[in-house]
């Protein structure tokens, strides 16, 4: 076959595949650009404008986001009541959606900010439950809901000499993955993507008598353990206990809430982690209590738990209805 020829028949079907090839990467990392830019935005606004921004992009969400809204609508009338009017639930939507799009605003503004500016926009209490598990040198697991404004808690654990390593999401593209970990990475927080080798990391903080925050309100690998939360049997990770009975670090719950223009930052007595049976009996144990002092975090300000997935078999069953 001639030159030309060989060059003839492998140039003629290039493009198109490059074309192909090229196209879905480019659409798949359009969440990448859109919180990038997202970001971009929010941290190029003075506090006034972000804040209408904020309204605005509430007000998107919540008419973006309909299978969310339904859903957000059903886990406020599990937290308030059935007995409740619609009319209120409509009401703590619109509030869920604002504090949701607070939080972005805020996490995206976060990179940057002072301690000083993080210390004065934080109330708490509790630390002194922090600094004598600290102390004790074996480690501390802190549970955490996704309430209110856990980054920024984050960002002032860092600040005042608390770091965390914190287990996030695994994202696609990776590019956004990669993106928020370093964003959080910029707060002083050391990520750990969640996966089969989250685990040695988490052990190597609370062998060196580090901090671990795990989200503990959401069963993302589906291996939970099965407990009563708001009346209803669902599966909620069992790992805070796991790894406190096997380190035998302390395990704390915590939340930070949105209260005014501030936050209010609250950590919780350790809770009780001696062994009393077989090793899945004290888990799922140990896990109750933890959702009950989540739950109790939760019923201080609904509408600002940010779980807008299917989280109970109820959730589930209605998803399915006839009408969707």
């Amino acid at each position: 076959m001639s030159r030309r020829g060989v060059g003839a028949t492998a140039r003629a079907p290039n493009p198109p595949a490059r074309h192909q090839a090229v196209r879905p990467r480019r659409s798949g990392l359009a969440p990448y650009y859109t919180y990038r830019a997202g970001a971009g935005l929010a941290r190029a606004l003075p506090g006034p404008i972000a804040v209408l921004v904020t309204r605005g992009a509430a007000a998107a969400l919540k008419w973006g986001m309909r299978g969310r809204r339904d859903t957000v609508a059903r886990h406020l009338r599990k937290i308030h009541g059935d007995e409740v009017s619609e009319a209120f639930v409509d009401q703590q939507v619109e509030r869920a959606f604002a504090s949701y799009a607070r939080y972005w605003m805020e996490a995206f503004r976060l990179p940057g900010t002072s301690p000083a500016r993080l210390e004065a926009g934080m109330v708490y209490d509790g630390v002194d439950h922090v600094e004598r598990a600290s102390a004790a040198g074996r480690g501390v697991i802190l549970a955490i809901p996704h309430l209110g404004a856990w980054e920024w808690g984050g960002a002032w654990m860092a600040a005042s000499g608390y770091p965390m390593t914190v287990v996030v999401e695994s994202l696609e593209p990776p590019e956004l993955f990669e993106w928020f970990a370093g964003l959080r990475r910029s707060l002083g927080l050391t990520v750990v993507p969640l996966g089969p080798q989250a685990t040695s990391g988490v052990l190597q903080t609370l062998h060196a008598g580090g901090i671990v925050g795990l989200l503990s309100d959401r069963d993302l690998v589906g291996n939970g353990v099965e407990v009563s939360f708001f009346g209803e049997r669902t599966r909620l990770p069992g790992g805070p206990a796991t790894l406190a009975l096997r380190t035998g670090a302390a395990l704390l719950t915590a939340a930070v809430f949105f209260e005014g223009g501030g936050h209010r930052g609250t950590i919780s007595a350790p809770i009780p982690t001696e062994r009393e049976g077989s090793l899945r009996d004290d888990v799922t144990r140990i896990t109750q209590e933890v959702t009950h002092r989540l739950e109790d975090y939760i019923r201080r300000a609904p509408e600002q738990w940010h779980v807008f997935q299917p989280l109970w078999p109820s959730d589930s069953d209605a998803a399915a209805g006839p009408d969707r």
